[in-house]
C-alpha cells in the first residue's frame, strides 16, 4: 500500500501538533531507545488513543526488528479487556505507528510506589483481572515473559491493561521438545526454570510472575531482592520469601503455591482460578472479536536473519544479560567479565570496540603470530600446525564476539587443541594489543 502523506504538520499553529491520518497527535506520553509514544485523538469520535512511533531505521540498529514484529503480531491476536488493545498499524516509509488503547492511569509500579500496599480486597481484585488477562493469552498460545510491574497499567477505573509484548512467544517458537528456551524476562520476576536455562513452559513461568506481582500488590515489595544477584538468584531457586503473617491465610495459601520453585508442583492458571481466595467476588470478563487494520508498509523494513543466518553472515551473535549469566558456572559472577587465567580453555573479556576493528586486530595479531585464521559461520579459527611435530607448537583456537549492546561486546576465545604455552602467549599478546587491562570488570561495564 502506498502511503502519500501520511502525516503532515497542520498549518495553523503548532499547539495542535501533527496530523496522522484521522488522527491528531499530541503531547509526548513516554519515550524510548526507539521511538515515543504520543497522545493521540481520533478527529472523528473524539476518542483517545496513545500512538507509538517506532523509527524503522533505529529498530534497525539497535537490532530489535523482530521484536517489535512480534509484538505486533501477538497484539493482533489479543482482545481482551484487560490487555491493551491495538486498534491499527499505520506506516510511512520511515515510521511505524501503533495505535493503542488510551489508558491514563499509569504504570501500576508508580502506583504501588506512591501509594504502597493495597489492602487484600483490592489486591485480590487486580490480582483477578491480571489472571484473566494472562490465562486469555495462554488460551491464544501467548506467554508474555517479561510481566513486571511495569508491564502492568492501570485505567481510571482501576482497571488493569497488560502491555509491552515484545518478548512474548507463540507456539512457533516452542522446539521440538514443547518447551521454550530463551533466558529473558526481568530479574526480580523471573522463574527459576528460566534461569536454569534447561527449557520451561510458558504458562508456568508466566505463573510465577504473576505470584510476584500479586506479593509486591499485598506487602507493597518484591518477595525477591538483592543488590548482588547471584544472592537474588539463589533466593529465586530457593523459592525463600518471607511471607507476612499478617496476610490472611487464603493469600499467604495462594502465595506460597505460586511462587513454588518447582514448576512441576507450583499452581496452574486453572488451579488459581478455583482457589476459594481467588474466586471471592470474583466475575470473570469476556475477552471480544474485532479486526486489526495493519498497514503492510510497517513490515516494508530489512528484517534481521534468523539465527543460522545471521552467524552465516559475520554478524556477532547478541546475547542479553542472562545469556551472560548462563555462560558462567553455577552462576558465581564475582569473577565474571574479568581476565580469566589463560591456562584454562576458555577466556573472555570485553570491548567497546566496533566488531569490525575487533575482528581486524585478532586477525592482525594471529597473522603477526603465524597463525592461519578462517571465518566460518560468524567464527574465527585461529589454526598453527607443525609439520615436523605433530603436537609440538600445534594449537587451534575459536574466537567468537557476541553483541551486548550497540557499544559493548564480549570476546570469547576457546581452545580446540593444542599446545598451552602457545595458547596462553596467543591470549596474552591478543589482551596487550586490545589494551585490555589486567583485571577487568565487566559486570560494571555491562551495566553502564
Amino acid at each position: 500500500m502506498v502511503i502519500i502523506n501520511l502525516v503532515k504538520k497542520k498549518k495553523k499553529s503548532e499547539r495542535e501538533g501533527m496530523r496522522l491520518g484521522k488522527y491528531d497527535l499530541g503531547r509526548t506520553l513516554g519515550e524510548g531507545n526507539f521511538g515515543k509514544v504520543k497522545f493521540a485523538r481520533n478527529t472523528d469520535s473524539g476518542q483517545a488513543f496513545a500512538v507509538k512511533i517506532i523509527d524503522k531505521n533505529t529498530i534497525v540498529d539497535i537490532n530489535i526488528t523482530n521484536q517489535i514484529i512480534r509484538e505486533i503480531a501477538t497484539l493482533k491476536l489479543l482482545r481482551h479487556p484487560n490487555v491493551v488493545r491495538l486498534y491499527e498499524v499505520l506506516a510511512s516509509k520511515t515510521k511505524i505507528y501503533m495505535v493503542l488503547e488510551y489508558v491514563n492511569g499509569g504504570e501500576l509500579f508508580d502506583i504501588i510506589a506512591s501509594k504502597g500496599k493495597h489492602i487484600e480486597g483490592e489486591g485480590r481484585k487486580l490480582f483477578q483481572q491480571l489472571i484473566d488477562g494472562v490465562s486469555y493469552c495462554h488460551t491464544k498460545g501467548v506467554f508474555h515473559r517479561d510481566l513486571k510491574l511495569e508491564n502492568v497499567l492501570v485505567d481510571n477505573k482501576g482497571n488493569i491493561k497488560i502491555t509491552d509484548f515484545g518478548l512474548s512467544a507463540l507456539p512457533q517458537h516452542l522446539r521440538e521438545d514443547g518447551l521454550l528456551h530463551t533466558t529473558c524476562g526481568s530479574p526480580n520476576y523471573v522463574a527459576p526454570e528460566v534461569l536454569a536455562n534447561k527449557g520451561y513452559d510458558g504458562a508456568t513461568s508466566d505463573t510465577w510472575s504473576c505470584g510476584v506481582i500479586l506479593y509486591v500488590i499485598l506487602p507493597g515489595h518484591l518477595p525477591f531482592d538483592d543488590r548482588n544477584l547471584v544472592v537474588l538468584y539463589q533466593k529465586i531457586f530457593k523459592g525463600d520469601v518471607q511471607i507476612p503473617k499478617w496476610l490472611t491465610p487464603g493469600a499467604r495459601n495462594m502465595i506460597r503455591r505460586i511462587l513454588d520453585p518447582n514448576p512441576e508442583t507450583r499452581i496452574t492458571m486453572a488451579g488459581i482460578k478455583e482457589d476459594p481466595w481467588f474466586k471471592k467476588g470474583y466475575i470473570p470478563v469476556n475477552p471480544e472479536d474485532e479486526d486489526v487494520y495493519v498497514d503492510q508498509e510497517a513490515f516494508s523494513i530489512h528484517e534481521q536473519p534468523n539465527e543460522a543466518e545471521q552467524r552465516n553472515s559475520g554478524s556477532p551473535s547478541l546475547i542479553n544479560a542472562f545469556q551472560l549469566i548462563g555462560m558462567s558456572s553455577c552462576l558465581d559472577l564475582s569473577g565474571f567479565f574479568e581476565k580469566e587465567d589463560v591456562s584454562e580453555r576458555k577466556i573472555r573479556f570485553a570491548s567497546n570496540l566496533s566488531v569490525k576493528d575487533l575482528i581486524e586486530r585478532i586477525e592482525d595479531t594471529a597473522t603477526e603470530m603465524e597463525f592461519r585464521v578462517e571465518k566460518k559461520n560468524g567464527k574465527l579459527k585461529v589454526i598453527r600446525e607443525n609439520k615436523v611435530h605433530k603436537t609440538l607448537g600445534c594449537l587451534s583456537v575459536v574466537v567468537e564476539v557476541f553483541g551486548i549492546s550497540s557499544s559493548l561486546y564480549v570476546v570469547e576465545l576457546r581452545k580446540s587443541y593444542g599446545d598451552g604455552s602457545v595458547y596462553k602467549q596467543l591470549c596474552n599478546k591478543l589482551l596487550n594489543d586490545l589494551g585490555i587491562p589486567p583485571k577487568q570488570p565487566l559486570v560494571r561495564s555491562a551495566a553502564n
